[in-house]
């Protein structure tokens, strides 16, 4: 299969197009002349990306942005529905965290919490919604805020695969990224949670790579540490030492566009 870059223009998903990373991916890969579809829980942020990427001069818009929670399986089922009634089977799936998976947190925590941004998904179906523990050793992280990682970080990525994959085989080609971390393949104190879902991307990744036909592929992907109002609440005022998700943006987008069925189960890193 040919880098997808290279045969033209495609169409890809991204959840957890809102905010971050998801956003400025999408902003991205429109400007390159891609097609987007995004989508993320918050609506608002859906509709004012929608009109950034709207074009006066085109007679109907170009790029489809949907609500959609990936931690339901109906919602995913209802959002590849519709997804193939607009637009058909997306060449590339990328998944970014949502910013309401912040708020979810925020009910049960009561000190700072540590959090790691995470893009999820690429290559067809991409899962990169995703969310982090507060700072707790695991004896110390409820139970509700246990649940809310894994249902995201593992469960959503799950929900993308079960209803796009089968879309995907159909043409036997697409490639899939998750969204993983640095600490998918390191472990730290105070977010053991989070490592614990992001070391099962990895595995879920290296195992759905060996049923996948010829011609797909599914990629771990690590984005490194971005400047984001995410990080922001977990580094303070040091996030801004590091990269803003634009510039990483053009990198991955670069990245993301040149897989190829050859990356199938490997753990890149932007």
């Amino acid at each position: 299969m040919s880098a997808l870059n290279g045969v033209g223009s495609r169409t890809v998903l991204i959840t957890g197009a809102g905010k971050g990373l998801g956003r400025a991916l999408a902003l991205e890969l429109a400007k390159k002349g891609h097609t987007v579809i995004g989508c993320a829980r918050t609506q608002d942020r859906l509709n004012s990306l929608q009109s950034e990427l709207s074009d006066p001069n085109s007679p109907s818009d170009k790029h489809l942005f949907l609500s959609a929670d990936v931690r339901s399986n109906g919602s995913v089922e209802e959002l590849a529905r519709v997804v193939m009634e607009k637009k058909g089977v997306p060449d590339i799936i990328e998944g970014f965290l949502s910013p309401n998976d912040l708020q979810v947190l925020e009910k049960t925590r009561s000190k700072s919490v540590a959090r790691d941004l995470k893009t999820n998904i690429k290559v067809v179906p991409v899962n990169n919604a995703g969310t982090i523990n507060r700072n707790n050793r695991i004896w110390e992280v409820p139970e509700e805020e246990f649940d809310t990682v894994i249902d995201t970080n593992v469960k959503g990525i799950a929900n993308m695969l079960r209803h796009f994959i089968p879309l995907m085989l159909v043409r036997k080609q697409g490639i899939i990224v998750n969204m993983s971390s640095g600490w998918g393949r390191s472990g730290a104190a105070l977010v053991a949670p989070y490592c614990a879902s992001k070391w099962a991307v990895e595995g879920l990744t290296r195992s759905v790579a060996k049923e996948l036909p010829d011609g797909m592929a599914i990629i771990a992907l690590n984005p490194g540490v971005i400047n984001t109002d995410m990080l922001a609440s977990c580094f303070g005022n040091s996030a801004s030492g590091y990269q803003a998700p634009e510039a990483w943006a053009l990198k991955a987008a670069t990245m993301i566009l040149n897989l190829t069925a050859a990356d199938n189960g490997a753990s890149l890193t932007v």
